[in-house]
């Protein structure tokens, strides 16, 4: 069983959204590498540390379950989308999608600067310099010391 990230900037789509909704699709990933760990690694009931990009703080804010099969992205065939790829054919789709459902919302944040901190976390992806992908394998180890920052950590 692989473990994995994912990355969402809070305002578009967060934690609580998730928990809210139950499932939903992963959708407008358009970098290769994401796109192909989510078609052809990413297994159901796999699970994913949820990461809040581009926020202040940025950090994992929960956990997320890997819910069914690759599916097509609907958003490449939609011409008003931010999305769309007027290359992709839906005889033979480019983009691939997971849907996600909602595990768990951490009490409080564990931010970037506490996971960078962490000697623990030596060597995980997301620490890396340059690294951006939105979808990223995470090992078991990393995996599990990250959950219990996240269940040990304080509401400011």
């Amino acid at each position: 069983m692989r473990h994995w990230l994912i990355k969402s900037e809070p305002e578009v789509f967060s934690i609580r959204d998730l928990a809210r909704v139950k499932v939903t699709g992963w959708e407008g990933v358009r970098n290769y590498l994401a796109r192909n760990f989510m078609r052809d690694l990413m297994a159901p009931g796999e699970l994913a540390l949820f990461y809040h990009s581009n926020a202040e703080p940025s950090g994992v804010a929960g956990v997320a379950r890997v819910h069914g099969e690759a599916v097509p992205d609907p958003t490449q065939f939609q011409k008003k989308s931010e999305y769309f790829d007027p290359t992709s054919l839906r005889s033979g789709p480019r983009w691939m999608m997971r849907h996600f459902e909602f595990v768990e919302r951490f009490p409080a944040l564990v931010p970037l600067a506490t996971l960078r901190a962490d000697p623990a976390l030596r060597g995980m992806a997301l620490l890396q310099k340059g690294q951006r992908l939105s979808v990223q394998e995470v090992s078991a180890a990393h995996f599990a010391h990250v959950v219990a920052l996240g269940r040990a950590t304080r509401p400011r």
